[in-house]
């Protein structure tokens, strides 16, 4: 009888540490992908120490408009794949971010521009085009090429799946549209390889060669 009591309680106590136990893994995991999102957010800001003037300021601002097009987009291409399988839920919201994904999308592109103006630049003032082409020529004709392409098809794409989402609106989860969601959704998934692509060949030029 002594030993069931006991039991009793030992149960009634593990039963309370539980919560409170779950509470403390929801925190630290909680804790931890904020923590990692806000350093992954701090990468930009790497730039502001580099010793080039020109990485301080246009290195700093493309950063920025970039790792914000891609975080955008890969949530909504990440979206595309419930959408493609009929979910109606999250149609408002991907109507939403399809069209800020391209407004996002032609900032990146046009800081990009700007930044790009300094790449190529005469190697006599330090152009890293130049200085890639002489020295590493495989980081030109393979990441820069990768880069200056896959990033201008992010624009069109997004362009074409917001006309897409709200042309049709909720008749766009209809049978008869079933081929239009799914180029739509694929659509939206390329657009999200494209900015992914992008942010990670742009880094690794960086690396080698800074504006």
């Amino acid at each position: 009888m002594q030993d069931s009591k006991f039991q009793s309680l030992e149960s009634k106590s593990d039963a309370s540490e539980f919560p409170r136990q779950l509470d403390i893994a929801t925190v630290s995991v909680y804790g931890l992908a904020i923590l990692s999102g806000g350093l992954f957010l701090f990468l930009p800001l790497v730039n502001l120490l580099h010793p080039s003037p020109w990485q301080r300021s246009l290195g700093t601002i493309h950063s920025f408009s970039a790792l914000l097009t891609t975080v955008v987009v890969a949530y909504t291409g990440h979206l595309a794949f419930p959408l493609l399988r009929g979910s109606s839920k999250v149609l408002p919201q991907m109507r939403t971010l399809t069209f800020w994904s391209t407004v996002i999308t032609s900032l990146g592109i046009l800081t990009g521009n700007i930044a790009y103006t300094r790449y190529r630049a005469n190697i006599a003032y330090g152009g890293a085009r130049a200085w890639l082409r002489a020295n590493t020529p495989l980081v030109q004709y393979i990441f820069m090429e990768f880069h200056e392409f896959s990033c201008l098809f992010t624009l069109p794409l997004g362009v074409a799946c917001t006309w897409i989402l709200w042309h049709y609106g909720d008749s766009i989860l209809d049978k008869q549209n079933r081929p239009v969601l799914t180029a739509t959704c694929v659509a939206l998934m390329g657009m999200m390889f494209f900015a992914m692509g992008g942010l990670v060949s742009g880094l690794a030029i960086a690396k080698v060669h800074a504006l």
